[in-house]
């Protein structure tokens, strides 16, 4: 089960942030935000219809929420760079989405409060990078805008994880 629960964390993640400083670009952090926002916002819903405890419904409601506002201010900040955002999870993302929905009970709170951890380390460190080193000025004022929420989201997801 533990082993389940951090293959989903990792493919949730869809890419460290190591992976998006070799990529080097722009266009590859506006993708795997992209598409780690699609999931984040797909996995919420899941989370607010299946989870059992009433923090994890409330989380995931936060989830979509804040992904489904970011989405928004990413798309307009990668068209105003002339970059082009996905408007779905990765087929990785969309198969981990689907084995989160095949869970029950607190078996889904325990990965869904395990993954959510992970992925925000990582898409923290991944809007780090981007804030520090992106070329796109309006999407790299996104990163930076951007990461407060997402500390945020970290120490509500840890908060999720402490209580089980």
């Amino acid at each position: 089960m533990k082993s389940l629960m951090v293959g989903i964390a990792i493919a949730l993640a869809g890419a460290t942030a190591a992976q998006a400083t070799d990529a080097g670009n722009d266009q590859s952090f506006v993708t795997q935000v992209g598409q780690g926002g699609a999931a984040e916002v797909e996995l919420g819903k899941t989370a607010q219809m299946q989870g059992m405890r009433d923090a994890v419904k409330q989380f995931g409601k936060q989830m979509v929420t804040d992904h489904t506002a970011a989405g928004e201010a990413l798309a307009r900040a990668a068209k105003a760079d002339g970059l082009t955002v996905p408007a779905a999870p990765s087929a990785s993302q969309k198969a981990t989405g689907d084995q989160m929905k095949a869970m029950k009970g607190t078996a889904f709170d325990d990965a869904y409060a395990t993954a959510m951890v992970k992925d925000h380390k990582e898409t923290i460190a991944l809007f780090e990078t981007e804030a520090t080193s992106g070329q796109s000025a309006n999407v790299k004022a996104f990163a930076e805008k951007t990461l407060p929420t997402l500390r945020a989201h970290l120490k509500m997801a840890e908060g999720l994880s402490a209580s089980k």
